[in-house]
């Protein structure tokens, strides 16, 4: 039951000497626990988990580990790693944790056959020492696998408790239903409300959080009891997202974790900042101040919280 809800994922603060400052992380930490969001997760796409050090992710995580046990908020430690021997040792350091589960992705480098992924995830859930796993399948994936696939890999590895992945349309959504049943889907958060009223997501791990913590917490939570307003939100979320955000990954080939950190640029809820680590470019702040009154003109909801 604890991997379900609105999640909050982890942003790297990154200085102008390309050095993470965990200073402004610990900081960043304090602000999503106090949002209430229902957890927060590290080491996703947006933190950056391929692009450090594994003395700087071992800091990451013992510092989320060690305030979030102290506020008594559930994390989750991505240990993602495209190399399948680092992303090993990574679950067996995160294990010593305890988080509420363990995030992985497929080794990245050659895409993996069925057989080879059931024999990944299953070398992850003995390294993991009986903690869940949460699988990570983004639509850049080398291979991007349709739900029957996935019910497939779970039922070989029962540890996978949860994935996180793209949806899609109704038949997709017809097809998560019958093969993936008794899994937690994690949805694109700006569709949480289709996957909810669908049947199918338990949470997402979410980039509504990115751009308000608290305001999509508090829009997670209306989900219970007014789905068809938080649908209302909904068109108006992917309207900004398709209008104002997919484009610079679209027409200026920028990444989803620059998508990401302008997100938390715009909304200013925290000292993340737009920069990523070189050699990947960001968004600069100016787009980030241009953006700040559309977003909230279009979804006032969201700032209100």
């Amino acid at each position: 039951m604890t991997l379900r809800g609105n999640w909050a994922t982890l942003l790297l603060p990154i200085a102008a000497d390309d050095a993470i400052d965990f200073g402004r992380l610990g900081e960043e930490i304090d602000i999503l626990i106090a949002a209430g969001v229902d957890g927060i997760y590290s080491n996703g796409t947006a933190g950056e988990f391929h692009n450090q050090t594994e003395t700087e992710y071992e800091a990451i995580q013992a510092l989320l580990a060690e305030k979030c046990r102290a506020a008594g908020m559930p994390f989750v430690i991505g240990a993602c790693q495209g190399d399948p021997r680092q992303s090993l040792e990574r679950v067996r350091r995160a294990a010593g944790l305890q988080p509420a589960a363990i995030q992985v992705i497929l080794p990245d480098w050659w895409p993996v056959t069925d057989e080879e992924a059931i024999d990944f995830l299953a070398m992850m859930a003995e390294a993991a020492r009986e903690l869940p796993l949460v699988l990570y399948n983004p639509p850049h994936a080398k291979r991007v696998l349709p739900p029957e696939v996935l019910g497939r890999l779970t039922q070989a590895v029962p540890s996978v408790k949860a994935i996180k992945l793209a949806d899609g349309d109704e038949a997709w959504y017809a097809a998560a239903r019958r093969y993936l049943a008794g899994i937690a889907l994690f949805v694109p958060g700006h569709h949480l409300a289709t996957g909810l009223k669908a049947g199918v997501a338990a949470g997402a791990f979410s980039n509504v959080a990115c751009l308000s913590p608290r305001g999509a917490q508090a829009w997670a939570d209306s989900m219970a009891d007014a789905i068809e307003t938080a649908l209302d939100l909904e068109h108006r979320i992917c309207r900004f997202m398709d209008e104002h955000i997919v484009p610079f990954r679209r027409d200026h080939d920028y990444s989803n974790a620059a998508l990401d950190k302008l997100l938390a640029a715009i909304g200013a809820w925290g000292p993340v900042g737009p920069r990523l680590r070189r050699p990947y470019r960001w968004i600069p702040q100016s787009e980030a101040e241009k953006l700040k009154p559309v977003a909230r003109a279009l979804m006032p909801e969201l700032f209100e919280a």
